[in-house]
């Protein structure tokens, strides 16, 4: 393995964190796809298999080019340890679910994407795990929320798809005051403009499927945290229940971290310049964007986030009917529910990521029939305001 490169900025560390090179003195990370390993000896596999002999057992476990990942993000997030899933949901459950038993409680806020709602709401209740929603940006709703048997908090900042900005370490010290831990989906800030970590949180998990791959490949995600929390609670857990990542995903989300830096910046400068334009907009009736100063949360932001986002919400005069002429009138940008890809993504949350709420929970998390969440891509800025405002004249 590489010697740590935790000293350097986290540009270098995309960049040459964890790599680990064969005997051939690859450039690039090799690709190790193979299910299994072979051992010298009987003894040498008993030895392995008892953890005394260090090195790989099986693919499920770990894996050459996986590690190699996990390495890169542990450097960049400023974690002890990691592991990688499958999917960004397979890391949000895991490190939800595999700490948690039958009498223990869960709050979480009220604002999140609808997969982690499912989980809070219908999955955790099944296996007698107790759970509350609460008002992220309250305080004393979180504080009011605990419980002698509270073990997990469990939020997303900002939240998808209104961007609200939760105070990280305000609702880490209500936490761990309480006996719990903080996870923290730091999806939509990325780890370019946010560090869960320093800011008190005790996880952090993230879709690598987003602006980590950010070129609409893979699916893949990963949970990072401490050392004793991954030893005894994830791993072996992912060990035996294998929601793990496949080695070529794992490859690919190595060369995606090499360009985060680069792509994250670029779509966040191109999103604050879309939401300036459309501030203003006359068939726009709220915007949302963390880097501005209207945001409602914005000294929160400038003090916990070194950027804003890659994405920019809003909302089209005129509900439903309005913005759905919007959405089918863009060009450039494309209708998915995806989001930091190199391509402009633009989603109608109502009927999709939050779809399965109802009406009135909708509204109260700012999601109205009328918003639309866009996550900015590579395209030219001017190109995509051209195109947005077009659509817009035909709300």
């Amino acid at each position: 393995m590489s010697k740590s490169t935790t000293n350097y900025r986290p540009e270098t560390r995309l960049v040459h964190s964890g790599t680990l090179r064969s005997q051939y003195g690859e450039t690039s990370e090799a690709l190790f796809l193979t299910q299994g390993y072979v051992y010298d000896t009987a003894e040498q596999c008993e030895a392995r298999f008892k953890g005394e002999d260090p090195g790989f057992i099986y693919s499920r476990y770990s894996n050459p080019t996986i590690a190699m990942f996990e390495r890169r993000m542990i450097e960049l997030e400023g974690a002890e340890a990691a592991r990688s899933a499958a999917t960004g949901m397979a890391a949000v459950t895991t490190a939800i679910l595999a700490p948690l038993r039958a009498g223990d409680h869960v709050v979480a806020s009220r604002a999140l994407f609808g997969s982690c709602l499912y989980v809070i709401q219908d999955l955790l209740p099944r296996y007698g795990i107790e759970t509350t929603l609460v008002d992220g940006l309250d305080l004393d709703q979180w504080q009011r929320a605990v419980r002698p048997n509270t073990k997990t908090f469990f939020l997303e900042s900002p939240t998808n798809p209104t961007l609200d900005v939760l105070d990280i370490p305000g609702i880490a010290e209500i936490a761990h005051k309480g006996g719990a831990r903080l996870v923290v989906d730091n999806v939509f800030a990325t780890p370019i403009w946010q560090s869960p970590l320093a800011l008190g949180a005790d996880v952090v998990v993230y879709s690598a499927t987003k602006h980590i791959d950010g070129q609409g490949r893979c699916l893949g995600g990963i949970i990072l945290s401490s050392e004793a929390f991954i030893a005894e609670h994830i791993h072996n857990f992912m060990r035996q229940t294998g929601p793990s990542i496949s080695p070529f995903n794992a490859w690919v989300l190595l060369k995606g971290l090499e360009t985060l830096g680069v792509r994250v910046r670029a779509q966040t400068d191109t999103a604050a310049r879309i939401a300036d334009v459309l501030a203003s907009h006359p068939k726009i009736s709220r915007l949302v964007f963390p880097g501005r100063a209207d945001h409602p949360q914005a000294a929160l932001v400038k003090k916990q986030m070194r950027g804003g986002s890659t994405l920019v919400g809003f909302e089209v005069k005129g509900g439903k009917a309005a913005a759905f002429r919007v959405l089918n009138e863009l060009k450039l940008a494309k209708i998915s529910n995806n989001l930091g890809d190199a391509k402009s993504l633009v989603t109608h949350p109502a009927t999709t990521t939050h779809q399965r709420l109802k009406p009135e929970d909708r509204a109260a998390l700012g999601i109205s029939e009328g918003f639309i969440r866009f996550s900015a891509g590579l395209e030219h800025a001017d190109d995509l305001i051209e195109d947005l405002t077009a659509a817009l004249e035909k709300a």
